[in-house]
């Protein structure tokens, strides 16, 4: 028997992908699991598994097409006589840098399934439901916001993968729940054509009430785009086939949305709009679950989520790494004022210039010279693995908790896209939604503890790092110039941390007087990189 495989929700919102490559040919035989084809969302490469034995008979794109969620990607020729039984095919996604969402249907006469919560990744069990963004009796459309969850990572947005009526909440907030496990039950519409055309049918009934009230659907054209921009453009009813595209060939990103929504409406309503909409995503803190006692007595509050990872990663720092520190004292008045003159003309939304990419610029130049404070030490300390890339790390105080995420090849980058990406990777550690990837494989680590007044501190090292080094607050104090007199200095204070297995105090300090002179003299920092 023949049966379409249906391109199942990979998750995030996505509806639909790029077809990247076929691993199988037409006519050929594959087995359960056997990977059939790659496809790219605007996360990530994704990979398609078979959910049953068979013979390929047709491939329904060539390579570069767009392939549509819920619609057939391949047919295939079912093994055994009794495959008229098997239920239409859909599979669990493997991807190879998101997670995937899942829906296992438990259908009855009523049609209520279950909404199992999916693998998030980093090999996640649990998380904490933080909010619910629906209530019990709440009808809902395809890629609403379902709920907040909280990783040891990041805060995760759950969508509804099908339109319908949400007639079970399985967890309270600030309970745990299990990956792979039911998170909501939700009524969908009855129908008599197969279930994997559910969401597209409740979708447009979905579409077609808001109509009766809103006028016509915005249509959203054959414009170059990814997933995610298409679906900024149905959520501001905007017609990306009317949007200027700043990219290759036209290609249409978010930033030109907000320009176009900027040019037809009126800046004060999306200022409002904007800000109510930040707000919103803000909410709830970690303090809403806490367990509150009466007035005057004391509070108790359980540890989870990114705290409680930053305890045990802490805790096992300082129980296995023998710290040592070093402090310095760095004149950065010739950099502040570099770094005045250039802000104007180089700061924008998308690119903040502020001290940090300075900072990482030369101390990647620095560690051209002293490869050792970019290297990692094994669990035995038996070997030392010097890192080819400088992933320079910056710890962020987040509504989270404490999240180091890191400019990665920063040697490579110019002072300007390392503010990009610093400007990017802030904005998303504060609001908890910065990407697992963005987190990983940092080599060492900066530490701005001077943003928030302090000026000498003992950072505790980001293991396997084997330095880390905190910033203090500047301060404008007197110093003596070469002439002897009295002058107005911008000083800051620096105090590193090292690894005393693997580094010395007279590494670090020779280290440390050359980073030192890159940023008092930044004319010898731009000399130097190439």
């Amino acid at each position: 028997m023949i049966k379409d495989f249906i391109l199942p929700d990979i998750g995030e919102g996505v509806v639909e992908c790029e077809l990247v490559d076929w691993l199988v040919s037409e006519g050929d035989i594959v087995t359960e699991d056997q990977p059939i084809a790659d496809v790219m969302t605007d996360k990530a490469l994704v990979q398609i598994p078979a959910p049953h034995a068979g013979k390929i008979t047709k491939l329904y794109y060539a390579k570069g097409d767009i392939a549509i969620v819920h619609q057939p990607l391949y047919a295939v020729e079912l093994e055994g006589d009794n495959s008229d039984v098997l239920p239409a095919p859909t599979a669990e996604v493997t991807p190879v840098v998101e997670a995937k969402p899942e829906v296992s249907p438990r259908v009855n006469h009523s049609n209520i399934e279950d909404f199992l919560l999916p693998d998030i990744g980093e090999g996640i069990v649990e998380c904490e439901l933080v909010d619910w963004l629906v209530e019990e009796g709440d009808m809902v459309v395809e890629d609403q916001p379902i709920a907040d969850v909280m990783t040891d990572k990041a805060l995760v947005q759950i969508p509804a993968m099908k339109a319908g009526k949400i007639v079970k909440l399985h967890y309270r907030k600030g309970q745990l729940a299990k990956v792979h496990s039911p998170l909501f039950a939700i009524e969908v519409e009855a129908e008599d054509t197969p279930m994997t055309a559910a969401p597209q049918q409740a979708v447009q009934q979905a579409v077609t009430e808001s109509a009766i009230v809103t006028g016509e659907p915005v249509a959203q054209g054959k414009a170059l785009a990814s997933p995610a921009v298409r679906r900024m453009a149905r959520s501001l009813d905007i017609n990306i086939a009317l949007v200027a595209g700043s990219g290759k060939n036209g290609r249409v990103y978010k930033e030109d949305i907000e320009r176009h929504q900027r040019a037809v409406a009126n800046p004060a309503v999306a200022a409002s709009t904007n800000t109510a909409h930040v707000s919103a995503s803000a909410q709830p803190s970690s303090t809403e679950v806490a367990t509150i006692s009466p007035s005057g007595a004391d509070r108790v509050e359980p540890i989870k989520g990114v705290k409680a990872v930053m305890a045990k990663m802490m805790v096992e720092s300082v129980s296995t790494i023998p710290h040592f520190t070093y402090s310095e004292e760095f004149d950065l008045t010739e950099l502040v004022a570099l770094r005045e003159s250039m802000k104007q003309r180089y700061s924008s939304e998308e690119v903040k210039l502020t001290m940090m990419p300075f900072f990482m610029k030369a101390m990647s130049l620095a560690m051209n010279e002293f490869p050792i404070l970019n290297s990692q030490v094994n669990a035995d300390c038996t070997e030392l693995t010097y890192k080819s890339r400088h992933n320079i790390g910056m710890a962020v105080d987040s509504k989270v908790g404490l999240l180091v995420p890191n400019v990665k090849d920063v040697q490579n980058k110019s002072i300007l896209a390392i503010a990009a990406d610093i400007t990017r990777l802030t904005a998303a550690a504060r609001s908890g939604r910065v990407s697992p990837a963005d987190l990983k494989d940092g080599t060492i680590s900066i530490s701005n503890i001077g943003a928030l007044g302090g000026t000498v501190a003992t950072p505790i090292i980001n293991k396997p790092e084997v330095a880390i080094v905190a910033l203090g607050k500047l301060q404008v104090l007197p110093r003596f110039n070469a002439a002897g007199e009295v002058e107005a200095r911008k000083i800051m204070q620096v105090s590193w941390s090292g690894d005393h297995r693997v580094i010395d105090g007279g590494t670090i300090a020779r280290f440390c007087n050359l980073w030192k002179h890159y940023l008092e003299q930044p004319q010898e920092m731009l000399l130097t990189m190439r």
